[in-house]
């Protein structure tokens, strides 16, 4: 058994810099933020790629091959080798995203810039798991929500300076130069590691490798990232149903096999830990209804593409803000906080579709500051919650699984993605985006999007109460 960090009482957000944390909080934090600032660098970007080296039609690849590897990466924390400390695994990662950025940056065409996505994600799920895994050997209990926020501050960062970043580079073939750039600060966290994180000395208990729930997590995870850019109905159909069936035989595997991806408690349903990665997915899920708010700000609300780009990272700014404001939350509050924060995000998100789907081509701003408000509502549902979800899935597993279920955080989030995104695509597309498409088809899509995107948020709120009466 590792031994904990010493308690501290009336833990505070300043305490995870102590001399004595200064060096891990800023090590797993780069690790965090590496990848937060890279998939954005990325998406401002892509055009650019596209026009120097071609490859419009693999562009979907580019994300869905990136949340796949960091799901593998995820994974592989948890079945890596007897011995392998988290040590050694965050000096893995932190190579491998180097290499992968070195790829891209040298990439003749879009094959190879899938090839470093693909190496660069693997890299990057295996830096963000260590966050969470290493908070138990680094953090006092206490501490361990401050951890959680202080990482979703990290992501609010990084959706500013991400697309700040991008558009310095976005001219002809000075793409390139975003990627390099981050080569020393991946060489560098490899070479600090040994001195700034502690061992992580593996404690699992000894278990074969789960190979058929790994293939069944990619083919959701695949399946359900493809079926939102589909061409058609019957198309979007069969890759969700392929998507829900992956993950239902995965459930079904894992509660009935030795090996597994999750701690044992995770497959009983009415366990705690089994509410809380419920209550993540879901939440997740819903919270995934903003990737099509800049497309609905643009043609409806007759915004500007740069403006709808900052009114969007609202989401992001608050989950940061409710997160830090929250941190400190312990016992029954931190519960209570969940529940509210379900009930925040899904209550915003079923009212922007009310809002966002009217047409104020003349840009009245009223329904525009609604839409700010309530797209930060939606982020500020997820950080209120978020750290205490966290704190929950390290504190009811068993011990002897603690590493599995941290490692597993990333990869419950990384499966509510794929799936909120999948299902934003079939909804809107299904209610009207595409066909008839225009104001007409914009109007249909942003009103069934939210409203129905919402009904998942609902879904977590219900569990969220079931979950703090079960805790």
């Amino acid at each position: 058994m590792p031994s904990s960090p010493d308690s501290i009482s009336n833990p505070r957000l300043r305490d995870l810099f102590t001399a004595g944390r200064l060096p891990a909080t800023l090590l797993l934090g780069a690790g965090v933020g590496l990848e937060a600032l890279e998939f954005y660098v990325t998406t401002s970007l892509m055009p650019s790629m596209v026009r120097d080296i071609g490859g419009l039609s693999l562009l979907a690849w580019t994300s869905s091959l990136f949340v796949a590897a960091i799901v593998l990466g995820s994974i592989c924390v948890v079945i890596r080798p007897r011995n392998v400390s988290l040590n050694q695994t965050y000096i893995a990662g932190a190579l491998l995203f180097g290499v992968g950025c070195a790829v891209i940056g040298l990439a003749p065409n879009m094959i190879v810039v899938l090839f470093g996505r693909a190496v660069q994600g693997f890299g990057a799920g295996l830096l963000v798991t260590m966050a969470y895994s290493f908070i138990r050997f680094v953090y006092p209990p206490g501490l361990q929500n401050a951890a959680s926020a202080f990482y979703s501050a990290l992501w609010g960062v990084s959706v500013f300076l991400g697309p700040s970043m991008g558009g310095m580079f976005a001219h002809g073939s000075y793409w390139r130069w975003a990627f390099p750039i981050l080569i020393p600060f991946a060489i560098a966290m490899a070479l600090l590691a040994p001195r700034g994180l502690p061992a992580g000395e593996d404690d699992r208990e000894p278990e074969a490798v789960p190979l058929p729930q790994i293939a069944l997590v990619l083919t959701s995870i695949l399946a359900i990232s493809f079926a939102g850019t589909a061409d058609n109905d019957l198309a979007r159909a069969g890759l969700v149903a392929l998507g829900i069936i992956a993950l239902a035989a995965l459930l079904f595997r894992e509660r009935f096999s030795v090996a597994r991806l999750f701690p044992v408690q995770a497959t009983r349903p009415g366990h705690p830990l089994a509410k809380a990665y419920l209550v993540m997915f879901l939440i997740i899920i819903a919270l995934n209804s903003d990737i099509y708010a800049p497309y609905f700000l643009q043609t409806l609300q007759g915004v500007t593409p740069l403006l709808a780009g900052y009114i969007v990272a609202l989401v992001a700014l608050g989950w940061t803000a409710a997160g830090l404001s929250t941190a400190s939350f312990t016992g029954r509050r931190a519960l209570y906080s969940i529940v509210a924060g379900a009930a925040l995000c899904s209550a915003s998100t079923i009212c922007l579709g009310l809002v966002i789907s009217q047409q104020n081509l003349a840009g009245n701003p009223l329904p525009i500051i609604a839409i700010s408000v309530l797209l930060f509502g939606m982020g500020a549902g997820i950080g209120l919650g978020w750290a205490h979800l966290v704190s929950l899935v390290l504190t009811q597993s068993d011990p002897a699984e603690a590493d599995k279920a941290s490692a597993s955080v990333n990869l419950i989030q990384s499966l509510g993605a794929a799936f909120g995104a999948a299902a934003a695509g079939v909804i809107a597309n299904t209610a009207g985006l595409v066909t008839p498409g225009g104001i007409e088809g914009a109007m249909r899509a942003g009103f069934w999007l939210y409203l129905l995107m919402g009904m998942f948020g609902v879904a977590g709120l219900l569990v969220a109460i079931g979950l703090v009466r079960r805790t």
